[in-house]
């Protein structure tokens, strides 16, 4: 595997986390939870040059919290890609939920200053 070897994420559907890797040979990929090796992993020619990556995530994988999965160069254990899933509790803490509320009290705030500018302008 070479240094010019990049695995580009296309989309994560009905549990199947999907990927293009540029990479001039066929890979040998290795996918990894919390260091459990992952068996439903399939690499199938896309183009000249291109291959699909496909990584099955297994039901008893997930759980609250984050789960993250490494997906590596089997020969060199070069790190090719990760992906994370998000579920839980764990959300409510998370920086998304904190932005979503910045937002909000900033619509509140943008309201009230309107509102004053219209108040002292009459």
């Amino acid at each position: 595997m070479t240094d010019t070897s990049q695995l580009t994420e296309t989309r994560m559907r009905e549990g199947v986390w999907e990927g293009i890797l540029a990479q001039p040979a066929k890979p040998d990929v290795r996918v990894t939870h919390r260091e459990a090796e992952l068996h439903d992993v399939t690499v199938t020619p896309e183009g000249e040059g291109l291959w699909r990556v496909r990584v099955g995530v297994p039901v008893d994988t997930l759980s609250d919290g984050v789960q993250t999965y490494l997906i590596a160069d089997t020969e060199t254990d070069a790190k090719l890609a990760s992906f994370s899933i998000a579920a839980g509790d764990v959300l409510s803490e998370d920086l998304r939920a904190e932005v979503d509320l910045l937002r909000s009290e900033l619509d509140m705030l943008k309201r009230a200053f309107r509102r004053h500018c219209v108040e002292t302008e009459a």
